[in-house]
């Protein structure tokens, strides 16, 4: 399961029935979870994806949903443009 942005609803687990957005830190391989399911280390964000919470969360990995890039995020507003790599 690769790092990135995720949108957890109830397909990842029934605690999601409203889902959250969380930035996967890394997949705990050091457990042994049932069949289909595992646990992961990730940082809850809010809305303006701002990290609120660390959490260890017990997922079904085929219910993640990577959310795309946003020109909005802080990681884009760090992107030199190509004026100032200039």
């Amino acid at each position: 399961m690769a790092p990135g942005i995720y949108l957890l609803t109830s397909a990842a687990s029934p605690q999601f029935s409203q889902p959250i957005t969380v930035r996967l830190i890394r997949e705990r391989t050091d457990r042994h979870p049932y069949c289909g399911w595992t646990w992961i280390e990730v940082y809850q964000l809010d809305a303006r994806g701002t990290a609120v919470d660390r959490r260890e969360l017990y997922v079904r990995p085929d219910g993640l949903r990577p959310v795309p890039p946003s020109t909005g995020t802080c990681a884009a507003a760090r992107r030199p443009t190509a004026k100032a790599a200039q």
